[in-house]
């Protein structure tokens, strides 16, 4: 499957040509906005490691999967029809520890790489309202994400 993110007319322009390429039938997916940004990834990250030292209750990693859990799945669930169908017949039906399993490594159940940057920026705000309301100290998120 080809992914790409158009950010310009020409970019636009040379994904028709691409189309003009495929034999029919074929499906093609457009998604409004482009997949979040590594300044996103990242700031997340050092929030989960940041809430990990500061709480010294769980591991990052499971800092990480709470958090796709129970902020990243009800945004895409909410904005995704076809994440919602298939979040609600396979996972859904786990119990809460098991949700909480697969979201984290090694099986990793996609949350947050699959999001557009806008629900992306949600994820975050909703991370950030979560562990400063505990009192953790994170890094201030207009320094990490820069102009």
């Amino acid at each position: 499957m080809t992914t790409r993110v158009l950010k310009t007319e020409d970019d636009r322009d040379r994904y028709k040509r691409l189309l003009d390429t495929y034999k029919l039938p074929c499906t093609v997916s457009v998604v409004k906005g482009q997949k979040r940004s590594d300044k996103q990834n990242r700031t997340q990250r050092l929030w989960y490691n940041e809430a990990a030292e500061q709480l010294a209750d769980e591991t990052a990693e499971e800092k990480r999967a709470y958090c796709k859990l129970h902020f990243g799945v009800p945004i895409l669930r909410n904005e995704v029809d076809a994440y919602q169908e298939a979040y609600d017949r396979i996972v859904r039906p786990l119990e809460y520890e098991q949700k909480l399993e697969i979201m984290a490594v090694p099986l990793d159940f996609h949350v947050t790489r699959i999001m557009t940057t806008s629900q992306h920026k949600k994820f975050l705000d909703a991370v950030w309202n979560h562990f400063r309301g505990q009192g953790v100290d994170l890094s201030d998120p207009e320094e990490l994400m820069g102009p």
